[in-house]
Formats: C-alpha cells, structure tokens, sequence
C-alpha cells in the first residue's frame, strides 16, 4: 500500500533531520542562540503584530514547487520575489523550506532576511523541537505547525518553545478535531487549509465552515485555493483576518499589481 503523500514528507523530512544532527546538534543549536537570554526577554512577534493590523492581511509565500503542481517557478529568484512582495506591501511572507517534495532551501529564509524587513514565516514540516531552534537561527518571525502530524502533547510543547524564543506560531488545521486540538493547545494563530494534505483536493468552504469555531481573539487565516477577487470577498465576508497565497503569486507576471488588486477589496 503507497503512503499518503504527506506520510512520504514525514519519513523524508525525518531522514534529513537525522543528517543535520550529525552535523550540528540540537544542544549546539542551542547554545548559538543564548536561551537564557530569550527566556528573560520581552518579545514584540513581528509575525502576529503584522496580522493584527486593519483589513484583510496578505501572507505571500515563496515556492518553487508542489507535490500537487510540480515545478512551479522556472525562473526562480526568491530575493526578487521577496522584495516585489514587500514593496506590494504585503503583511507577512511565507518561505517554504522543505527540500525534497517543495525544491526549498533552508538558506532561503536567510538570504531573504537581509534583504528586506517584511516578518517571515517558515513554511516546513516541523517534527521536531531542532527545527524550531533552527528556524530562529535562520532569521524566521513564525513558524508553522500542522496538527495532523503532530500529537497535542507535542504540539503544546513546541508553542511553548516558539513562545520562549519569540517566534510566532502559525497552527494549521484541516478539519474541525483539529481545530479543536489547536485551540487547546493555545494557538494564538490558527490557519485552516483548503487543500486536503491527503489527496491534495482544494474546497474553500473549509475556512468558511470552520471559520465559526475559532475565538474572536484568535487570528485565522484561510490557506491554499484563493485565486480571484471573488476568492477574497467571499472570505473576507466570512470574517477571515487573513489569506496565505502562493501559487496564483508564484505564477503572476505581475506580483505587485495582483497583490495590490486583492489588497483593494
């Protein structure tokens, strides 16, 4: 029996994670950053503060490819992308980083860092705590978690060190269990994804119906499938704070222009 495609993901990203254990380990990545430091400072969370902001708030993301799509990007330049996104003026901006399904790279999120100011989320598969300790070192504002690959106990866990290093923590949720799971676990960010990790079917009722569980004081933000104007009304009806878009960007002559077209409604 063939592993669903986000199975295949996991053991991939496993694998990796062991090879960069034995390169540098989680106790070195620790003591790069100075925890004691973080545990007595008080953070501002770029990410979130970026999301609280008026009107509809836009997480432009970064990715070469899909498992769903295949190459995406040929011309593929994420500094410049980056900085066309900011100077659309885009609230936050997602870099995938996962290498073996999306063709990311971990230096991306570094690379783009010293170009522009704009809070960055690291988009991964994020199984482990050394990734969360990574991610900070890279330069990230957020990162994400996907509940269907991780337990509650888990989950908690990791808010608990995004929290302590002042990192955002973007929860991805697919169904209503999910939802339920992130709320308990305290995430103060909740993304619900249209398309199905499982089959890759993209529906955008899922924020819709799922939007009516999730707390006023908790920013939801819709994920996959927006691609018109009409997209963005229909969310922004349903009280969505904010949209995470990736492909219809990535395949834009025109990132700038498309951004400020969904900007205006």
């Amino acid at each position: 029996m063939n592993l669903m495609i986000l199975d295949k993901i996991v053991e991939k990203k496993k694998e990796r994670l062991k090879e960069d254990k034995s390169k540098i380990s989680l106790n070195d990545l620790k003591n790069q950053l100075n925890l004691e430091k973080f545990q007595k400072t008080s953070h501002e969370y770029p990410f979130e503060k970026a999301l609280k902001k008026n009107g509809l708030s836009i997480i432009a993301e970064i990715k070469k490819a899909s498992p769903s799509k295949g190459l995406i990007s040929k011309d593929f330049d994420p500094e410049k992308i980056a900085i066309e996104y900011e100077s659309a003026g885009v609230s936050a901006i997602s870099v995938l980083t996962e290498e073996d399904f999306f063709m990311g790279k971990k230096e991306y999120l570094e690379i783009i860092a010293k170009k522009i100011k704009t809070p960055l989320l690291r988009k991964d598969f994020i199984i482990d705590e050394y990734m969360i300790y990574e991610s900070k070192i890279l330069n990230a504002s957020a990162i994400l978690l996907i509940v269907s690959i991780l337990t509650e106990e888990k989950l908690k866990k990791f808010l608990k060190i995004a929290k302590i290093l002042g990192l955002s923590a973007l929860v991805e949720a697919h169904d209503e269990k999910e939802i339920k799971i992130a709320i308990n676990s305290g995430a103060r960010i909740i993304g619900v994804n249209n398309r199905n990790l499982k089959d890759f079917t993209v529906n955008l009722n899922n924020s819709i119906n799922l939007r009516k569980l999730v707390p006023k004081g908790i920013i939801f933000i819709s994920e996959s499938g927006i691609k018109t104007i009409k997209d963005i009304e229909i969310l922004k009806k349903n009280n969505v704070d904010g949209v995470l878009i990736g492909e219809s960007f990535m395949k834009s002559k025109n990132k700038k222009n498309l951004i400020k077209s969904f900007k205006s409604i």
